[in-house]
């Protein structure tokens, strides 16, 4: 019998999205070509929208390119109303160029790094990684733009040691993060012949720095041409820039029948994206301004990996601003709160064979199981039994499964941005899908369980509010 099976088409545009965002700022263009591909309108924090949003319009803004809020208006709407949010995050954990990245050891070039976020840092080792981010460049105007780069070929590696110069090799995963951490990413002898000065040239050495925002003498000159060249730019016009580091093996399907993602960012890029996904389609429907009561609306945030205190995380200002804009005055801000509900969507920890003790024997999620509901008593998570029924009888609508998972009592419990945007006074819920190898530089999930994530999130913005009046709780 023919085990292979064609890919779930939901999986394979996740795929897409994952290869095309090695990192928040792309994750972030990613989702805004899909929503104005699905007629969203852009608007500008900065700018007075209140006055053009009208009933049946669709919309997003963006802030610092890494974060980006989209919502829909229905031909209900008035101020005060409910909005019913998914809130995820683009962030995982990586790599980082340092703002002083030369350096060179035993004729290698390398690149400085720092850690972002709880990474299983020796998935790094040999791996082919290069560069991708944002730079600032030197218009032709006289000004400067940011503009996003990814490099496409590999670039860098992190070698290991030899087994024959390290016996002990295979015995630990324990490795000096600063000093045995470090990327190489070419020889200093193969630059001897070109015109390209290299790090150790005493021109490059004595030269005068010639203003605050000029970096050549910061990063190895063979770097800079590199990523001038991807630009098509003189490596004079860069002035500053935000990198990170990403493997270059891109997304793919694995297991027997296609059952499994083998990826990067999965945490939380498949919740990021069947969150654009669901409003996407939902907004296509010529029907969607009358479905509901709520305004409905996307939350992608960065830096979740680090705490989300960040101008673009989700203890920003980002989902109470736009609260506020939605319903200006204190009363109608009041109801709006009471009105609202939030799915904060991240992904969770699957069962592993090889490791079930790691799991409360009742609680363990599998890949392709369904939609997760995240709990736990010292609120690490937002759920309650109100928010949890209220996620079951939206599942209910599009005859899903559900799993459920707490942490065990002699274990430490991760958490998500729904805590943190629960203090905000709406109703908080957290769920998300089973996967395993999480912050590993390639994950696993289930091929399956997108379809299921899109599936919740389309039922909350169809029919939260239905749901909603016919649960009495105060």
């Amino acid at each position: 019998m023919k085990m292979y099976q064609p890919s779930p088409e939901a999986a394979l545009k996740l795929l897409n999205f994952v290869n095309s965002s090695p990192t928040p700022f792309h994750a972030v263009h990613s989702a805004s070509l899909r929503l104005e591909k699905a007629g969203f309108r852009k608007i500008r924090e900065k700018d007075d929208w209140e006055k053009e949003l009208k009933a049946g319009g669709k919309y997003y803004f963006t802030r610092n390119q890494s974060a980006l809020l989209a919502f829909t208006i229905p031909q209900r709407w008035t101020s005060g109303s409910g909005v019913s949010i998914v809130a995820t995050h683009v962030d995982s954990p990586n790599l980082r160029v340092r703002p002083v990245s030369k350096k060179s050891e035993a004729s290698y070039l390398q690149v400085g790094v720092e850690l972002y976020g709880g990474g299983i840092w020796h998935s790094w080792l040999d791996r082919d990684l290069s560069l991708a981010g944002r730079i600032v460049l030197k218009d032709k105007s006289g000004g400067f733009t940011s503009k996003l780069i990814k490099i496409e070929r590999p670039l860098l590696r992190i070698p290991t040691l030899a087994i024959h110069l390290d016996r002990t090799a295979n015995d630990k995963f324990v490795f000096n993060h600063e000093t045995e951490f470090v990327p190489i990413i070419g020889q200093i002898e193969s630059q001897l012949n070109s015109a390209q000065e290299s790090s150790e040239s005493p021109k490059m050495q004595n030269k005068t720095r010639k203003s605050a925002t000029d970096i050549q003498d910061d990063h190895d000159p063979t770097l800079l041409a590199v990523l001038a060249e991807e630009l098509s730019v003189a490596p004079e016009e860069i002035h500053d820039f935000e990198l990170h580091l990403y493997d270059t093996q891109p997304a793919t399907f694995g297991g027997l029948r296609n059952e499994f993602i083998f990826s990067p960012r999965l945490d939380n890029q498949l919740c990021s994206f069947a969150a654009v996904e669901a409003i996407a389609s939902y907004a296509g429907a010529e029907s969607f301004s009358s479905l509901e009561d709520n305004v409905n609306c996307i939350a992608l945030f960065n830096h979740e990996e680090i705490g989300s205190v960040s101008t673009s995380g989700a203890e920003s200002s980002l989902v109470p601003s736009l609260l506020q804009r939605l319903s200006p005055t204190s009363a109608a801000y009041a109801q709006s709160v009471a009105r609202s509900f939030l799915i904060s969507a991240d992904m969770s920890h699957a069962i592993h064979p090889n490791y079930t003790s790691k799991h409360e024997e009742n609680h363990c999620p599998k890949m392709n199981g369904g939609v997760v509901i995240k709990t736990n008593a010292q609120q690490r998570y937002a759920s309650d039994a109100i928010g949890s029924f209220i996620v079951k009888k939206l599942i209910e609508r599009k005859s899903g499964n559900v799993q459920n998972y707490e942490v065990r009592n002699d274990m430490a419990c991760g958490s998500t941005v729904g805590p943190m945007l629960s203090k905000i006074g709406v109703r908080t819920v957290d769920v998300g899908c089973a996967m395993l190898s999480m912050h590993s530089i390639r994950e696993i999930a289930g091929s399956h369980d997108v379809q299921a994530a899109i599936d919740l999130f389309t039922s909350f913005f169809e029919g939260f509010a239905a749901v909603d009046r016919q649960l009495h709780v105060d």
